[in-house]
C-alpha cells in the first residue's frame, strides 16, 4: 500500500527581521524575548503576512504520519522526532535557547562549524589528484559556492570583536579553554590584538634578544623547574598520595571516609603543635632550669609508663620554670645581681604558657568550626542531587589519564561509585505490616537496653578500679602498677564494641548507613562516659591525695599511658581481629569471604585518641607530637591490613554525610568536653606548689592578673591593656554580647540558606513549566501542520472526484 505524501511546514524568513543573519550579542541581553506570549504573537504575525508554504518531501522508511488526535512529531529513521521547519524555527526562538547566549555558546558554535568544515574538506579530492585546469575552481569552492563559509566568517568576526573587548589575561584564558588547534588559537590571538599591541609585538621582535634578557629567561625557567621539583617532592612525602584513590576505588567511600578523617586529625595536630613548639617547648629548651640533685637513669620502661627519666624533660608540665627568662649576663665584679636591662628582652614563662595553650585551643576551635561548616556545605548542598547518576555515567572519566594503572584505578573508582548510587534504589521497600513493626520495636528496645547495661557496667568497673588505685598506698611509687588503670580501660574499650557488634546482628537494619550510625552512637557513649569518670578521678580525687607532689605531672603521665596503651591495643585488634580472623575463615572454616572493615569502631578510636590529646595539652605540651606519630603509624598499619585482610562492604553504600558526622562528633562531645575540662583546671584547681610555671599562684588564671598589675605600674603608655582586661575579659557583658551576635549571624545564615532553597525550588518549577510550554507549542504547531495536510488531502480528493465526474459523460459513447 502506497504511503501518502508527507509535507513539512515552512515559515520563510521575513525581510525586516533584525536578527535574520546575525546572532544576538552576549552583551545585548535586553533585546531577547521575555515571554512566550510575545514569541507566539511574532510568529502569528509572520504567518499572517507571509503565509504558510507547504513543501513536499520524499517519504523516508521511518517517516510515519501522526494521528490527528495525538499531535505527536514525526519519527525519523532512528526513532528520533523529526519536526517541521516551522517547528524548528519556533524551537530555535525559545527563551531557553536565546536567554543567556554568552561567549561559551558562540565558541561552541564556532567549534561545531569548524568541525563540519573539516569533515567536508576530508571528503574532497586532493589537489594532486586533479588536473591543473581544475585547481582554481576547487580553490574558489569555499569562497563562492559554500554559504557556510560566509556564516563562519561572520561568527569569527563577532568572536574577534568580543576578544578585543577583554583584557590580555582574560583573552588568553578564553583562548586557552577553546577546543581548537594551536594554529587556530594563534590566528585568533593575532586578529584580536589591538593596533598598539601589534606595534609593540613588532618592535619587540625586530632584533635578537640581548644577553640580559636571555639570562633573565634562563633564571626564570630554572626557578620554575626548581619549584616544580620541590612541589613534586612534597607531594611524594604525603602518605595518602596514591593510597586514598586506591582505597576509594576498591572499598568505596565508606571506608575512604575513615582515612580522610585520619588525614584531618593529622592536620589538626600539626596546627596545634606549632605554637606549642615555638613559644613554650623551644623557649624552655633554650633556657633549661637547674637540673635536680638526682635524675633517674633510663630503663626502657619509661616508653610505656611515661615516668622516670621522662618526668625531668620538656614532655611534662613540671619541667617548666615560673621565672622570667632572659639572656644570661656576666656576673658583676661586686658579686651583685644583673641589672634588668643587662639580661636582654624578658620572657614571662607563666604568661606565655597560659596564653599559648589558650591561643592554640582557640585556633583549633576556629579551624574545627570552619571544617565542620565546610563539610556541611559539601555534603548537605542546597538543592537536590537529581541527575547525579547521569553525571557519574557520562562525566566521570578523566581523559588526561594515560597510564594503565591509573586508568584501572579510575575504572574501579567509577564502578564503586555506581554501585553505591544504585544501592540507594535497592533499599526502597514497600510498607511493612503492623506485627512486623511491633516485633522490630521490641528487638531494638531489647538490644539498646543490653548495650546501655554494658556501658553502665564498664563505667562502674572503671570507677571502682580507680577508687581502688587511690586507696592502695604504693600505687604511685611502682611504675608497673601505674599501667593497671590504663590496661583496664583499654580492655573494656576493646571488648565492648565486639559485644555491640554481636547485638547489632539481631537488629538487621535495612540500611548499612543506619547500622554504622547506631554503632558509632553506642561506642561514643561508652568512651565519653569512661573519659568523664577518668577526668573526675584526676581533678576530683587525685589532686587531694597528691598535695605534696606534682599532680600535673601525674595527670600528664596518665594521659601518656592511656595513649600508648590505646595504640598497642589498636595494633592487637588489627592483628587478631582482621589478620587472624581471615586466616581462620580461609583455612579452617573454608570461607572465601574476608572480614569487613569496622568503620564505626576505628573512627571512634581516632576520636578517643584525639580527645586524650586535647585533655593532655596543658599537662604535656608534646602530646600532639606523639599523636602525630601515632596517626602516621596507624595510617600505614590500617592501609596494609585493609588491602590484605579485608574486603569491600557486601552491601555498598554512599558515605555522603559521613565526614560531616565525624567532624561534628569531634567538635561537640570531644573538643567541647576537653575545653570544659581545661577551663575548670585553669580557673578552679590550685596548682602544685613544687613544680610548674604556676607554683606560687592560687589558680593558673592568676598569671594573667599578675601581668595586668605589672602593666598598671609600668606607666600610662600601656594603660590600655589593663583596661581591655578589666572591661572585656573580666566583665561578662562583652561575652554575652559576642554570644548574641554569634547567634544572630547563625540565624541569618540559616534564613539565607532557607531563602536559597526556596528560590531553587521556584527555579526548578519554572524549568518544569518551560518544558511543558515547549511541549504545548510543539503540539500546537504539529496540529496546524496536520490540519493543513488534511485540508490538502480533502482538496486533492475533491479535485479527483470533479475530474472523474467531468470525464464520465464523454467516455460513455466511445465505449459503445
Amino acid at each position: 500500500m502506497a504511503q501518502p505524501p508527507v509535507f513539512v511546514l515552512s515559515v520563510p524568513e521575513t525581510p525586516d527581521d533584525p536578527e535574520g543573519s546575525q546572532e544576538p550579542s552576549p552583551y545585548d541581553e535586553s533585546e531577547v524575548h521575555d515571554s512566550f506570549y510575545q514569541l507566539i504573537q511574532e510568529q502569528s504575525r509572520w504567518a499572517a503576512e507571509e503565509g504558510l508554504e507547504l513543501q513536499q518531501r520524499e517519504p523516508g522508511p521511518g517517516a510515519l504520519g501522526a494521528s490527528g488526535d495525538d499531535h505527536q512529531a514525526l519519527l525519523g529513521p532512528e526513532g528520533v522526532p523529526v519536526h517541521s521547519t516551522a517547528t524548528l524555527r519556533i524551537l530555535a526562538s525559545m527563551p531557553s535557547r536565546t536567554i543567556g547566549r554568552s561567549r561559551g555558546a558562540i565558541l561552541s558554535q564556532l567549534y561545531n562549524r569548524t568541525v563540519r568544515l573539516r569533515r567536508r574538506a576530508a571528503r574532497r579530492p586532493q589537489l594532486r589528484d586533479v588536473g591543473r585546469s581544475a585547481r582554481p575552481s576547487l580553490r574558489l569552492y569555499d569562497l563562492e559556492l559554500d554559504p557556510l563559509v560566509l556564516e563562519e566568517e561572520e561568527k569569527r568576526v563577532l568572536l574577534v570583536k568580543e576578544l578585543q573587548g577583554l583584557t590580555v589575561a582574560q583573552r588568553d584564558h578564553v583562548l586557552r579553554g577553546m577546543p581548537l588547534s594551536l594554529a587556530e588559537k594563534r590566528c585568533l590571538r593575532e586578529e584580536s590584538r589591538t593596533p598598539r599591541g601589534k606595534r609593540r609585538a613588532r618592535q619587540g621582535g625586530r632584533g635578537l634578544p640581548s644577553c640580559c634578557s636571555q639570562l633573565q629567561d634562563s633564571c626564570v625557567l630554572a626557578l620554575h623547574n626548581l619549584g616544580l621539583v620541590l612541589l613534586s617532592g612534597l607531594q611524594a612525602l604525603k602518605p595518602w598520595r596514591y593510597a586514598l584513590k586506591r582505597i576509594g576505588g576498591q572499598f568505596g567511600s565508606s571506608v575512604l571516609s575513615y582515612f580522610l578523617f585520619l588525614k584531618t586529625l593529622l592536620a589538626f595536630n600539626v596546627l596545634l603543635l606549632l605554637p606549642l613548639l615555638a613559644f613554650i617547648v623551644g623557649v624552655q629548651a633554650a633556657f633549661p632550669p637547674a637540673p635536680p640533685a638526682s635524675v633517674p637513669a633510663f630503663t626502657g620502661l619509661e616508653l610505656l609508663t611515661g615516668g622516670g627519666r621522662f618526668a625531668h624533660t620538656v614532655l611534662y608540665y613540671g619541667y617548666y620554670s615560673n621565672a622570667t627568662l632572659s639572656q644570661p649576663c656576666a656576673s658583676p665584679p661586686d658579686g651583685g645581681q644583673c641589672p634588668p636591662e643587662a639580661g636582654g628582652l624578658p620572657y614571662n614563662m607563666p604568661l606565655a604558657y597560659l596564653f599559648t595553650v589558650g591561643v592554640a585551643f582557640f585556633i583549633t576551635c576556629i579551624t574545627l568550626v570552619y571544617s565542620m561548616s565546610r563539610s556541611f556545605g559539601e555534603s548537605y548542598r542546597v538543592g537536590s542531587t537529581s541527575g547525579v547518576h547521569a553525571i557519574s555515567v557520562f562525566c566521570s572519566w578523566d581523559y588526561k589519564v594515560t597510564q594503565k594503572w591509573a586508568s584501572r584505578l579510575q575504572h574501579d573508582n567509577i564502578r564503586t561509585q555506581l554501585k553505591e548510587l544504585l544501592a540507594v534504589w535497592q533499599l526502597r521497600r514497600g510498607p511493612r505490616s503492623m506485627c512486623w513493626r511491633l516485633r522490630r520495636v521490641a528487638v531494638l528496645g531489647l538490644v539498646w537496653l543490653l548495650c546501655l547495661g554494658t556501658t553502665l557496667g564498664c563505667t562502674v568497673a572503671v570507677y571502682n578500679f580507680s577508687e581502688l588505685m587511690i586507696k592502695s598506698p604504693g600505687s604511685t611509687e611502682r611504675e608497673g602498677a601505674l599501667l593497671a588503670l590504663p590496661l583496664v580501660v583499654c580492655l573494656l574499650n576493646l571488648g565492648a564494641p565486639y559485644l555491640y557488634r554481636g547485638l547489632a546482628a539481631l537488629e538487621r537494619h535495612d540500611s548499612p548507613v543506619l547500622e554504622v550510625y547506631v554503632a558509632i552512637c553506642r561506642n561514643l557513649i561508652l568512651k565519653m562516659v569512661t573519659l568523664g569518670i577518668l577526668c573526675y578521678h584526676w581533678l576530683g580525687r587525685r589532686v587531694g591525695t597528691l598535695r605534696d607532689q606534682c599532680w600535673e605531672n601525674f595527670v600528664g603521665q596518665e594521659l601518656y599511658r592511656l595513649m600508648v596503651m590505646d595504640f598497642l591495643f589498636t595494633l592487637l585488634d588489627t592483628l587478631f581481629g582482621e589478620l587472624v580472623w581471615r586466616l581462620i575463615s580461609e583455612r579452617t572454616l573454608k570461607r572465601r569471604g574476608k572480614p569487613e572493615f569496622d568503620i564505626a569502631g576505628n573512627v571512634l578510636e581516632l576520636i578517643y585518641g584525639q580527645t586524650l590529646t586535647w585533655l593532655g595539652v596543658l599537662f604535656s605540651p608534646l602530646l600532639p607530637a606523639m599523636q602525630i606519630i601515632k596517626l602516621l603509624l596507624l595510617f600505614y598499619v590500617k592501609k596494609t591490613s585493609l588491602m590484605a585482610n579485608c574486603q569491600a562492604p557486601r552491601r555498598p553504600w554512599k558515605a555522603s554525610h559521613m565526614s560531616t558526622v565525624f567532624i561534628s562528633l569531634l567538635c561537640f562531645p570531644s573538643f567541647l568536653g576537653a575545653a570544659i575540662f581545661l577551663c575548670y583546671a585553669v580557673w578552679q584547681v590550685k596548682p602544685s606548689s613544687i613544680c610548674g610555671p604556676f607554683r606560687t599562684l592560687d589558680t593558673m588564671y592568676e598569671a594573667g592578673k599578675v601581668w595586668v598589675r605589672h602593666l598598671e605600674r609600668a606607666g600610662p603608655r600601656v594603660s590600655w591593656l589593663p583596661w581591655i582586661h578589666r572591661y572585656l575579659l573580666e566583665n561578662t557583658f562583652p561575652i554575652y554580647l559576642v554570644s548574641a551576635l554569634l547567634l544572630a549571624v547563625i540565624y541569618l545564615n540559616i534564613q539565607v540558606v532557607k531563602g536559597q532553597r526556596k528560590v531553587i525550588c521556584l527555579l526548578k518549577e519554572q524549568i518544569s513549566n518551560e518544558g511543558e510550554d515547549k511541549i504545548f507549542l510543539i503540539n500546537k504547531l504539529q496540529s496546524v501542520y496536520e490540519r493543513k495536510e488534511r485540508s490538502r488531502d480533502l482538496f486533492l480528493n475533491l479535485l479527483k472526484r470533479l475530474v472523474r465526474a467531468g470525464s464520465s459523460p464523454t467516455g460513455a459513447p466511445s465505449s459503445r
